[in-house]
């Protein structure tokens, strides 16, 4: 548990910058219309919950009243009757229509639509843009922190696994702040609910999904806007994986208390074996909602609080928003590293169950 403090320490900067960083970019658009005023933090928060072609961390106005970004553009990659590669800043924060050749491209929540000279995006009755959307392979603000976090992960246990083979069961350099954690996760995660005749085989796929959680849910407390795990399509990639090793890795007693539970009169058996196949793609559904839903519902939380700020516009108002903020972004702290382990310890006690073998005798 020493481990917290020390994160504490060095992340209680950071996010003392991300609640100042917000403030121009609510504060941009001066309105005495209060209702104005929400709908525009309203669509602000949507808007960082959602991926986006570049990394915004704040807008203000000057004196002239234009609106001024300070982030950093990426890479536009379509493919639209051939590879289209430009730099995202030609939208201007979905500002202007990029032209690319003879081509025209806008963005529309966070998704690239070919449009006309004008940027003309036409909708149907529920309100879906009908205008040709091309193939997007662009390097997002997310997929940029997921290979971010990958090299990190990689060089930082690289560097582990040097340190172990150089000083022998010894852990040197930031290898000695990880070295708990790793045996943390075998010791009371792997080993309790796998057992120690299988755990072994699992180990590196729970190693790389507990740190790969943990590390993109407390980038996600930055003022770079990055909400990776908030992003749906990322936790269901990850119950996927965790699905289909469970099922793959499958002993046979797994699948026959499924299909032909033992000890259990047919005619149960019968009722029973639908529900248990129900179950095997029950469990990654929850854990890809879990993660999302956890993980969006913090962000909402805090940014809603940091707004309430430039609502109350008062002293005690706003003083008041700024701790309850502020005690939030701590909590958010203890959160990013407790959704990692219930993720982690779900997907080991499904490898558990895959795994596990019964003696008994089928009545």
């Amino acid at each position: 548990m020493a481990l917290i403090p020390l994160k504490l320490k060095h992340l209680l900067p950071t996010l003392i910058l991300a609640l100042l960083t917000v403030q121009p970019t609510f504060a941009a658009k001066e309105t005495s219309d209060k209702g104005d005023l929400k709908t525009e933090i309203r669509e602000y928060i949507m808007h960082h919950l959602l991926d986006s072609h570049d990394f915004n961390i704040l807008s203000y106005t000057d004196d002239a009243g234009a609106v001024h970004h300070v982030g950093m553009p990426l890479p536009v990659i379509l493919w639209d009757e051939g590879i289209k590669i430009f730099s995202s800043s030609k939208f201007h924060h979905g500002e202007t229509v990029a032209q690319v050749g003879a081509n025209y491209y806008a963005l529309d929540h966070g998704k690239i639509y070919k449009t006309d000279a004008g940027g003309t995006i036409n909708y149907d009755e529920n309100h879906h843009a009908t205008n040709l959307a091309p193939l997007d392979f662009s390097m997002t603000k997310g997929v940029v922190t997921i290979l971010f976090t990958a090299l990190l992960m990689f060089f930082l246990f690289k560097g582990l696994a040097k340190s172990y083979k150089t000083n022998g069961q010894v852990a040197k350099g930031v290898g000695r702040f990880f070295e708990p954690i790793v045996l943390y996760v075998r010791d009371e995660i792997a080993i309790p609910n796998i057992g120690e005749k299988h755990y072994k085989k699992y180990m590196s796929f729970l190693l790389t999904l507990f740190f790969f959680i943990w590390f993109l849910n407390l980038l996600g407390l930055t003022p770079l806007g990055i909400n990776v795990t908030g992003n749906i399509a990322v936790t269901f990639a990850l119950a996927i994986l965790t699905f289909i090793i469970t099922n793959v890795t499958g002993k046979k007693d797994y699948w026959k208390h499924i299909f032909w539970m033992p000890g259990v009169p047919t005619v149960m058996k019968l009722a029973l074996a639908p529900i248990e196949l129900l179950g095997v793609f029950i469990k990654p559904f929850s854990l890809m909602i879990r993660l999302y839903a956890n993980i969006s519902a913090g962000h909402i939380v805090l940014m809603s609080l940091i707004a309430l700020m430039f609502i109350f516009n008062n002293w005690l108002g706003s003083s008041l928003s700024f701790v309850l903020a502020f005690a939030i972004s701590i909590i958010e702290i203890l959160v990013a590293l407790l959704q990692a382990y219930i993720f982690t310890v779900l997907s080991a006690l499904y490898f558990g169950f895959a795994v596990e073998e019964h003696d008994h005798e089928d009545h």
